[in-house]
Order: structure tokens, then sequence, then C-alpha cells
């Protein structure tokens, strides 16, 4: 798992479908993942720092949560089938009994920012949707790939396997 955090909330030039864009601490993978309007509007007042006079949605939840004796302690986006995200959130309470509650992505990263969770991405997701935002490191790391890759000789593998026979030779 990968712990990202929210960039913030773009627009899907095409469709006008928000998008909440993730990314990891490096900030070298971003994570787009299309949401909801409400879902959207609920982490940008969040970012924001809006405030509302009633609890919405995602402040209600919570607080039925914290009633209950349970925090949240992390969400996770574990999986993605045909660009459909799962997520689970995980509540903890004071006898570190943990309850794992299936949910939309959208609603876990919303809950998760405004108790200051951890939001975590399974590598998996990440590989299938991520992009790179860090371009000139990914250069950087495939010229020095290049450079390796013309260093070696055949007779490095020859020493190589050698070595492995000899080590293999000890046990």
């Amino acid at each position: 798992m990968i712990e990202m955090k929210v960039m913030g909330i773009a627009l899907d030039t095409r469709t006008g479908s928000p998008i909440v864009v993730l990314h990891d601490k490096e900030n070298r993978r971003a994570l787009p993942i299309w949401i909801g309007s409400a879902e959207a509007s609920s982490i940008i007042r969040k970012i924001e720092n809006l405030s509302v006079s009633r609890p919405m949605t995602h402040d209600l939840i919570i607080s039925m949560v914290e009633k209950t004796g349970y925090e949240i302690s992390k969400v996770e986006i574990n999986d993605v089938e045909k660009e459909t995200y799962f997520a689970t959130i995980f509540l903890k309470n004071d006898k570190d009994e943990v309850l794992e509650i299936d949910s939309r992505p959208s609603d876990a990263i919303a809950i998760a920012i405004r108790v200051d969770a951890p939001i975590f991405v399974n590598a998996k997701v990440l590989s299938t949707g991520s992009v790179s935002t860090d371009s000139a490191k990914d250069a950087q790391e495939a010229e020095e790939f290049k450079t390796f890759i013309q260093d070696i000789k055949p007779s490095d593998f020859a020493k190589l396997m050698k070595d492995s026979e000899h080590h293999e030779s000890d046990q």
C-alpha cells in the first residue's frame, strides 16, 4: 500500500465530470478518480475549510462512527475493475477492534480528509490507473538504466553464473 494525499479536484474537459486527484508523497504519481458532484463538493469544502451550519453527509457519518466508540483509522483504495474503484474504510476502537466498511473511494476520501486519516492505495490500483507527474525524474531514471544496460558485457553474466554455481556448491 502506498500512502497518498488529495492533490485537488479537477474537471474532465470532455464530460464536465469531477475528478479527485491523489498524489504520492514524492509527487511522482497521480491517481485520478472520477467522482460524483456531491462528493466533489464535499471534498472541496474541506480543502477550502468552508463551514456549513448543519452537518453534511460525510460529517454525519463521522459523528455516527465516533458516537459508537470508533474512530476512522485509515482508508484504502484496494481494487479496480472495469474503471470502477473500490475502497474500504477502517474503523478502530479503544480495544483495538477493527471494522472494515466497504465504500466508494469518493466517500472514503471525503471522510478521511475530515479526520486526517491516511489514504492508502493498493500498488495494483496505482499501476493500473496512475500517471507520472515527475517526467524529469522518470526520464533521469530511464537514462540511468539505459547507461547501465549499455555497460553490461556478456562476460558479466558468465562471472555471475560462475559465482552462483560456487555458492550453490557451498550449501
